[in-house]
């Protein structure tokens, strides 16, 4: 059985009281809320966290609220399950709504919460194994070790971004406002995945907190999400595919984002180039079908084979876009 390392647990009750700690203790210090990412990493000793900063205890991090706008805001510290069961999540967000029952089991997402999977640690084939069996291997580059076994005539971490709610932050145009120890700050979703190092998968600093998800009104715009795994449910994807498109009759805009096949979310511009100006027809779809898959670059540090997982893509695709036609 694997057991949690000591540490050092504490439970402030408001944002700024978790961000003088995560200030005072650095790198060290690591923040909770559902556990389900961070208690299994620090298990098999992927993090060595000395201070767990828990925020059950800081109401200012829940809540969904629907605003006069239309706009929606979400506390980070909220439960997949409470953005699933939302009414209005259903109604207006329904990509955002597929995105989330896809997550992991019903058990998990009432424990899970939406900031952790936002900031979902990335994960590999190499790395999320025992202790004793990456000891074996000695170790990998992003934990306790020089080489990338992914890569390894190279620097670079090729750990993937897994989270399912990610690609559809980006296409939505969410907004995410970050407090730290110089005050508060407001980045779009792209902007904090704006990385290719599976090491540093943010740009989210240690010391910041993750206070509120805004995601703007969407009007007319249509979004979806499809997933592929190897189980129909539990498993994180091997492939994320979030689509949006607005306008009518005609696509006046749209945003492709492809997931879990690198370090960072991968946008897809030529597809979404060739969507502009015509309705969705099946030429329309198949053409960005056939042009997404140029942008994925899938390494063997996951579930199924490269290859595949890149030919995969032109069908997920084409399956979001018929979705959403």
């Amino acid at each position: 059985m694997m057991r949690l390392p000591t540490f050092r647990y504490c439970a402030p009750k408001t944002p700024e009281e978790v961000v003088s700690v995560l200030g005072a203790e650095g790198p060290a210090a690591h923040v909770v809320a559902g556990g389900t990412d961070l208690y299994p990493n620090m298990k098999r000793r992927q993090h060595e966290a000395k201070t767990v900063v828990s925020l059950r205890h800081v109401e200012a991090l829940r809540g969904l609220e629907w605003r006069g706008d239309g706009s929606l805001r979400i506390g980070p510290a909220e439960t997949l399950r409470a953005v699933e069961r939302d009414p209005g999540v259903q109604e207006r967000l329904p990509g955002l709504r597929e995105a989330v029952v896809s997550i992991s089991t019903p058990i998990l997402r009432n424990t899970g919460t939406i900031g952790g999977n936002v900031c979902l640690d990335t994960r590999c084939n190499y790395l999320n194994q025992n202790f004793e069996w990456r000891r074996a291997i000695h170790h990998c580059l992003k934990c306790d070790g020089d080489t990338c076994w992914t890569a390894p005539g190279g620097t670079r971490c090729w750990a993937v971004n897994s989270s399912d709610t990610v690609p559809l932050m980006i296409v939505l145009g969410a907004r995410f406002r970050l407090l730290g120890p110089d005050g508060a700050r407001e980045i779009d979703a792209g902007e904090m995945y704006a990385v290719s190092d599976g090491r540093k998968w943010l740009t989210r600093r240690p010391d910041e907190l993750l206070t509120d998800i805004v995601i703007p009104p969407q009007g007319t715009a249509k979004s979806t999400y499809v997933k592929l795994r190897r189980r129909a449910a539990f498993d994180f994807p091997v492939l994320g595919v979030a689509a949006r498109v607005e306008g009518n009759g005609k696509v006046e805009r749209a945003d492709l984002v492809l997931n879990a096949l690198g370090p960072a979310p991968i946008r897809c511009p030529a597809a979404e180039h060739a969507l502009v100006g015509d309705p969705l027809t099946d030429e329309s779809i198949a053409e960005a079908a056939d042009l997404a898959p140029r942008a994925a670059r899938p390494l063997d540090n996951t579930d199924h084979m490269p290859s595949w997982r890149k030919k995969m893509v032109r069908v997920h695709v084409q399956r979001a876009l018929e979705a959403l036609r």
